[in-house]
């Protein structure tokens, strides 16, 4: 299995003031190199998913992928497949910028979760956490026709809907979004605490 891997940092980031989440600061660096320095260990390859200015993520060294149409988190999939088939990945698992803590064993174990379709969603607390997902590289041509045929598209209906399986994880708070200023002072707190 050739699997690459795909920073999902896609996001209005609205609850965040309207501020780019790639670009935000924890403990002195983006987002997006923490997210970087935990999957990019895990994968063949790497890439970000981002829509607007290429070149504010250029410090990072990695492909920057925009989406064809924007759809939400399925739109950054789509790109990534479509960046990965041609490379000769089999598949891509993508992971959220804003989520900072995720699991440095996210893709075995996603991969150990996969269903026959070889979907697998992350699962922790008896909560999913759709962005977090491994996605065959096969499902391109399915997941294109998909986000033709609706204006917004969740991510858990499409995975739902081809039998995905669910890759347990125990600890709850490796998922937790910043999603406001607040959650950015909390993690801020978290990881002063850890030194």
């Amino acid at each position: 299995m050739r699997i690459f891997g795909v920073i999902l940092a896609g996001g209005a980031g609205r609850r965040m003031g309207g501020a780019d989440k790639a670009t935000l600061r924890l403990a002195g660096r983006s987002l997006a190199a923490h997210a970087v320095d935990r999957l990019e260990p895990q994968v063949e390859r790497l890439a970000i998913s981002a829509n607007g200015d290429p070149a504010r993520l250029s410090a990072l060294g990695l492909p920057v992928l925009a989406d064809a149409q924007s759809q939400g988190p399925l739109s950054g999939v789509l790109s990534a497949l479509d960046w990965a088939a041609p490379l000769g990945a089999t598949a891509v698992v993508t992971a959220a910028v804003d989520t900072p803590f995720f699991p440095g064993d996210l893709v075995p174990r996603l991969i150990l979760g996969s269903d026959p379709s070889g979907i697998a969603l992350a699962r922790s607390g008896g909560n999913d956490h759709p962005t977090f997902a491994l996605w065959p590289v096969g499902l391109r041509d399915d997941l294109r026709a998909f986000l033709a045929s609706r204006a917004k598209a969740s991510v858990r209906a499409f995975a739902d809907a081809r039998g995905a399986g669910r890759a347990d994880f125990p600890e709850d708070g490796a998922f937790m979004n910043l999603n406001t200023p607040d959650d950015l002072s909390r993690a801020e707190a978290l990881i002063r605490g850890a030194a």
